[in-house]
């Protein structure tokens, strides 16, 4: 039996890098992951989504609270931190609770390829072109044509510098990823498809 992978996936807002994430799991038969671990922290926090996702936009004040995830600290050390700041580390409690439940997953967004890098997750990145992205992002996500290109530029800011502050990596940098996939000229099935048959050769390589 094949060791299984936990699939993480970085993408560019407009992208389509949800719904390929959850094609990707629908043709495995596992789950996959986005949103729902925000709905989870909000949970655990006695708070709404919408509260917590505020709070996620905002940059955390320093790179050095993320090391406590590897510290152990002790909770009121934690209770210290502004909401701000403690986002990154309760989220990435509850996605290490998933993984020691799950053998394998999809997971989008939320640092998954950092935060699980010792479980040898299989990373993607999908991106594509400006003018792809801003037409998904009038078309499907329903904003005004005149607002496509600010939304986009703001939403990849703040996936980018929740990324990098967090992990201490660019989140742009493709040499980090296991794959790299332009959903604009591919298209999300192919994406998806190209993602599964990849992760299966990886397991193949890694069984």
């Amino acid at each position: 039996m094949l060791k299984k992978t936990i699939i993480t996936i970085e993408r560019q807002y407009g992208s389509g890098g949800s719904v390929i994430g959850q094609l990707t799991a629908e043709k495995l038969g596992i789950n996959c992951y986005n949103r729902q671990i925000l709905e989870m922290t909000a949970q655990q926090c006695g708070i709404s989504p919408e509260y917590l996702e505020t709070a996620e936009e905002n940059v955390p004040t320093s790179f050095l609270y993320s090391l406590l995830l590897s510290a152990n600290p002790a909770r009121t050390m934690e209770e210290n931190l502004p909401l701000s700041d403690k986002v990154f580390l309760m989220e990435s409690r509850i996605i290490k609770e998933i993984s020691e439940k799950e053998d394998s997953f999809v997971l989008v967004g939320r640092c998954g390829s950092y935060i699980l890098e010792d479980k040898g997750c299989f990373s993607v990145y999908i991106y594509a072109s400006p003018e792809e992205r801003a037409k998904r992002v009038v078309n499907d996500y329903g904003v005004a044509p005149h607002k496509a290109e600010s939304v986009m530029k703001k939403a990849d800011k703040r996936r980018e510098t929740f990324y990098n502050v967090n992990t201490g990596r660019s989140w742009q940098d493709k040499d980090q990823y296991s794959l790299c996939l332009n959903s604009a000229l591919l298209g999300d099935e192919l994406c998806a498809e190209l993602i599964v048959k990849a992760y299966n050769e990886y397991n193949e390589m890694h069984k």
